[in-house]
């Protein structure tokens, strides 16, 4: 199943608003084998807000897609100020390109990340390639990437 075309340019409702803590942002950086000793919370931080947006849009009905079938090809973020422990943070997700390659969509999304004044903070950018539960490609397409494991 591809996605429709007009999937491009649509924007989903922020998200509830996600309080960074000194905790919190110390448990992401052990996730990864890093310390955190206070200040900014890592470059990468703002993948924790980026993905409830990112929910918004998978678990939208509508649009057709399984997390199970995704595979997160690029994530770039673009930065107004750092992210710091008590900051409150939403995220509001448009979709800003849907292109079908073979059986798999290839999605762009922009989430823009506010505080509690409502001033940017971060952008998050991300490809995401979704591969349709059994799709195959037309004779003439290239086949579509795999996604997961294989048995």
């Amino acid at each position: 199943m591809s996605l429709g075309p007009d999937l491009a340019g649509r924007t989903f409702p922020p998200t509830a608003p996600f309080e960074v803590t000194h905790d919190h942002v110390a448990a992401f950086a052990r996730s990864f084998g890093s310390s955190y000793d206070g200040g900014p919370a890592p470059a990468t931080y703002p993948i924790v807000v980026a993905f409830g947006a990112m929910r918004t849009l998978l678990d939208d009905p509508d649009v057709g897609i399984s997390l199970q079938h995704v595979v997160h090809g690029e994530q770039r973020f673009s930065y107004t100020r750092p992210v710091v422990p008590g900051d409150r943070l939403t995220a509001e997700l448009t979709v800003t390109s849907v292109r079908s390659l073979g059986a798999a969509d290839i999605i762009g999304t922009r989430s823009e990340i506010t505080d509690a004044e409502g001033a940017h903070v971060v952008t998050a950018v991300a490809t995401l390639v979704h591969s349709a539960p059994g799709g195959t490609a037309e004779p003439g397409e290239p086949p579509a990437p795999q996604v997961g494991r294989q048995r």
